[in-house]
């Protein structure tokens, strides 16, 4: 995990996030399971970031991140995750949930062009959907875009649930919603806490 206490100090001070989507552009997926098409894959790319956008009730970013105004532009995840080729995503057997470390996010996260409309941005990238161990990596990551600062980074590992591919994986992203709300955001302000 990654935090800067000082950023973070003054996030915790603004009242609106500005959210960015769900970015799949270093995601690794393992075969059996995603053996699609990069048209499909491509769509289910969509799908999951307009179900957070759709059903903002049960996908909670302004309770999560404790912010009562939330905007978004998902114009720069869309053109990262349209980017994306299946060939470099698909891999037989890897360690998935130890693909990419804290300082290798961070580095990522600070070369992203993203947009600049409000001072604070977030995003979920993708690290791994593991078929085999029915498990998802997402990292949550608030980011200062005017200044490419990372201000907070996180791996969770989650698992999915329900019936057909989209909603199988949509679990995890309602799992880390629901996870920041009910422990995580308390616990990164009492990391903040003099």
């Amino acid at each position: 995990m990654y935090l800067n206490e000082q950023l973070f100090v003054d996030f915790l001070k603004v009242k609106e996030i500005l959210w960015v989507g769900i970015n799949f552009s270093k995601a690794k997926f393992t075969r059996a399971g995603f053996d699609f098409s990069q048209e499909i894959l491509t769509h289910y790319f969509h799908e999951w970031n307009m179900l957070i956008l759709n059903d903002q009730k049960k996908y909670d970013i302004r309770m999560s991140f404790r912010k009562p105004v939330m905007e978004y532009d998902l114009s720069a995840v869309t053109k990262l995750n349209k980017a994306t080729k299946i060939g470099e995503c698909l891999t037989r057997n890897i360690a998935m949930k130890d693909v990419y470390s804290d300082d290798q996010m961070v580095q990522y996260l600070s070369g992203l062009n993203l947009p600049k409309s409000l001072p604070y941005a977030l995003t979920f990238v993708v690290e791994s959907f593991d078929i085999s161990v029915k498990t998802a990596a997402i990292w949550v990551a608030i980011v200062k875009p005017e200044t490419k600062e990372v201000v907070l980074c996180e791996k969770f590992l989650k698992k999915p649930a329900g019936f057909g591919t989209r909603n199988y994986w949509a679990r995890t992203f309602y799992n880390v919603f629901y996870d920041i709300q009910s422990n995580s955001f308390n616990r990164w302000e009492n990391m903040v806490q003099p």
